[in-house]
């Protein structure tokens, strides 16, 4: 109850529409990235573009207010880490945050050579056939594999395509019974770093798994627009508003005042031959809407800016 002749607290006004990259740290689930931003930036219209394990740090790419329209179209499909692999010892997550399961004894990790690591690492580049974690967020018959792991289950993940754009070796480490390798991994989404590992420590015959992993680039977003949580606490900020969202992230077509205003209101207009979704702008250089070409006609997915 407010106190007599008490002016009543002023609402916070929303935040412009935008995206916020995120350099996520270690030990948080991208959820809690979320939950911390909404507080911040002061809205409850806050998401995350695809996750990382909360083992890992880098880019994570939130929309803020409109930008969550964004979120599932933005084209995310192909993503960088700079990765730190161990080989001679398996655990159940195939990362460092896992249970040990297997160690190969030291006299067999000592006779894996350099070669063999590049083979291994080559035979693991393109387009593989990838098993994912067991415990991954991949669904089996509609439920989380790794629910399905905690709920006791045997889980079994069919092999599925994924491309490893690049697997390049940039620093080999050998210890007693253990050789920690550093490499950068550019692949698609959808292809599981500790995967990788725990692929090569296999194929190796000493079994592996992921020590690090920081991802550096997700789409067109890298850790140049990226600052931590504590910077964006101090300074709440957009990375980019949603005009430099949508033309950083979408194909861009400029429009007339006349057609502009009938994306307003969600009129069909004359395709633009434009090939996926792309961003419709208008005169004065806001973006309209998201729109994909149908035949003759362009659809809006997404109308950003309503009449």
């Amino acid at each position: 109850m407010s106190r007599p002749n008490q002016a009543p607290a002023k609402k916070r006004p929303a935040p412009p529409p935008g995206l916020v990259i995120v350099d996520k740290p270690s030990g948080m689930t991208s959820h809690d990235v979320v939950a911390r931003a909404r507080r911040f930036m002061g809205t409850r219209k806050v998401g995350h573009a695809g996750t990382l394990d909360p083992m890992a740090t880098g880019v994570l790419v939130l929309g803020i207010e409109r930008a969550t329209k964004l979120l599932g179209h933005l084209a995310l499909d192909r993503k960088t880490y700079l990765a730190t692999l161990s080989l001679g010892l398996s655990t159940t997550t195939d990362d460092a945050e896992g249970e040990p399961i297997a160690e190969a004894a030291p006299d067999v990790v000592e006779k894996i050579t350099d070669e063999a690591i590049a083979a291994g690492i080559a035979a693991l580049t393109g387009d593989i056939q990838q098993v994912p974690s067991a415990v991954s967020a991949v669904k089996i018959d509609g439920k989380r594999a790794y629910a399905r792991v905690r709920a006791g289950e045997e889980v079994v993940i069919p092999p599925r395509p994924v491309t490893v754009h690049r697997f390049d070796l940039l620093a080999t480490r050998r210890e007693a019974g253990r050789i920690e390798l550093d490499a950068i991994v550019e692949c698609s989404s959808g292809t599981y770093v500790r995967a990788l590992a725990r692929d090569l420590g296999a194929g190796l015959g000493a079994g592996g798994h992921l020590l690090a992993l920081r991802r550096t680039t997700v789409g067109p977003f890298t850790l140049a627009k990226a600052r931590t949580l504590d910077q964006l606490e101090d300074k709440p900020e957009l990375s980019l508003d949603l005009d430099a969202a949508v033309a950083a992230a979408f194909p861009r077509r400029d429009l007339d005042a006349r057609t502009a205003q009938a994306v307003r209101y969600g009129q069909r207009v004359p395709a633009a031959g434009i090939k996926g979704t792309y961003g419709m702008f208008g005169p004065d250089g806001r973006v309209l809407a998201l729109a994909a070409d149908e035949g003759e006609l362009a659809r809006s997915v997404v109308v950003l800016l309503p009449a």
